[in-house]
């Protein structure tokens, strides 16, 4: 189990190499010391077919279970079979790119994906999984730049140096620990798609009103967003257009762009202020906790959230942020935040979009739009069940974080011998 790594050895003597402090009795060696790099086969679209062996691409170490096939004669030495090592040697940072363990049918190895074997003489292949996961991480901090994308030459990958203990039990022990740490992260993962995907179809059926919450009937209505502000500007209306050069390190808090996430306030570490002279000069409305905040621009257009307390005394916001304000007697804005998260509302706002490089909606056609209103005691009800839902899926990704934090600081302390296992 994870706790393992609880389970300590006698303080052990350190010696220093290029790769920091290791134990005395550690050694270090080459990639292409311990395994051996076989790249997969290019293989072209007119060569795919309906039937024949999988052809294993990087969409499908991600898990996608959508394969082509290859009919003909090929290289043994690109069969993959369930359980073999392989790192993409091209791919997204953080997902595609890196080691995998193939879990699926006996394939072919596509081409930007090595195939790994390893010397089981000389490093356990469990903890070199461990190990190359580690060297991911040192690739793509070095992959400077904003680029998704991470590649890394079969010379450069076969020469970077690892710190390996001295026997295959050992490796074992770590590989174990890793793993069960691996696994609690994976089943937590699991569970939150699980929940995601009941959350999902409860705002289908409850958004749409298919499905009725016990104790409401009646009909719904169609109304526009500036309907629901009373056709009133005051209560619905935009931010400021405010610029680089208003803001300053300290002031009035501005609320960005960024902040607003799908359905959730995102308060980022690098806050913005305005300086108090260019609130002035510009004459900037000031907005509130429990006020709805509907993001214009992309990614997604649409977006929106209710700005929860996070502790400003006044706080501006952005031109590009339109402030709703519906009136709290026919409306919740909760619920509306919850509508403002489907993906029915995304394709609505989309089909009313401009800009071909930076989407947006003006505030007119935002205005415009049309959604389903039932009573105000309904629309309370229906966003309490769906809140309550959320907060399990928060629950759940604050554990997943911690997990993960976890599973970082144990593979800085093993794969280093900072810490030793029985």
């Amino acid at each position: 189990m994870v706790n393992t790594v609880a389970e300590i050895l006698v303080p052990t003597e350190f010696k220093k190499t290029d790769l920091g402090l290791l134990p005395v009795d550690w050694v270090i060696r080459q990639v292409n010391d311990v395994c051996t790099l076989v790249n997969g086969r290019g293989f072209k679209p007119y060569e795919w077919r309906d039937r024949g062996v999988p052809i294993i691409r990087i969409q499908n170490l991600n898990g996608s279970d959508e394969f082509n096939y290859f009919d003909e004669a090929y290289n043994r030495k690109i069969e993959i079979k369930p359980g073999q090592l392989l790192f993409a040697w091209s791919g997204s940072r953080g997902t595609s790119f890196g080691p995998h363990i193939w879990a699926g049918p006996v394939g072919l190895l596509n081409y930007h994906t090595w195939k790994v074997i390893v010397d089981e003489n000389k490093v356990s292949s469990d903890f070199f999984f461990h190990v190359l996961k580690g060297l991911t991480e040192y690739i793509e901090d070095q992959a400077h730049g904003a680029s998704a994308l991470v590649h890394v030459q079969k010379g450069q990958m076969e020469v970077f140096q690892l710190a390996l203990p001295p026997t295959v039990a050992e490796q074992s022990a770590i590989a174990t620990a890793l793993s069960d740490a691996d696994g609690l992260i994976e089943a937590l993962e699991r569970l939150i798609a699980k929940k995601r995907a009941v959350k999902q179809g409860a705002m289908q059926e409850l958004l749409s009103g298919r499905t009725r919450l016990p104790g409401f009937s009646g009909d719904w209505c169609n109304m526009s967003l500036i309907e629901l502000a009373a056709n009133k500007k005051i209560l619905f209306d935009d931010g400021d257009w405010i610029e680089a050069k208003h803001l300053a390190d300290e002031g009035v808090r501005f609320i960005q762009t960024g902040n607003i996430g799908v359905g959730c306030f995102l308060d980022k570490a690098d806050k913005k202020f305005v300086r108090p002279t260019s609130i002035t000069a510009l004459g900037c409305k000031f907005i509130r906790p429990g006020d709805l905040l509907i993001c214009r621009l992309a990614d997604p257009v649409g977006r929106a959230c209710v700005l929860p307390d996070i502790g400003e005394n006044s706080m501006v916001t952005s031109v590009d942020i339109t402030i709703f304000r519906p009136p709290a007697e026919n409306t919740d804005r909760r619920y509306l935040q919850q509508v403002f998260s489907t993906d029915e509302w995304f394709a609505l706002v989309a089909e009313h979009s401009g800009g071909t490089t930076h989407k947006r909606i003006a505030r007119g056609a935002l205005g415009k739009l049309t959604i389903q209103m039932p009573k105000v005691e309904e629309q309370k009800a229906i966003a309490d069940v769906l809140e309550a839902l959320d907060e399990v899926l928060g629950a759940l990704e604050a554990r997943l974080a911690k997990a993960r934090a976890i599973k970082q600081g144990m593979m800085q302390e093993l794969l280093t011998g900072r810490v030793r296992l029985v």
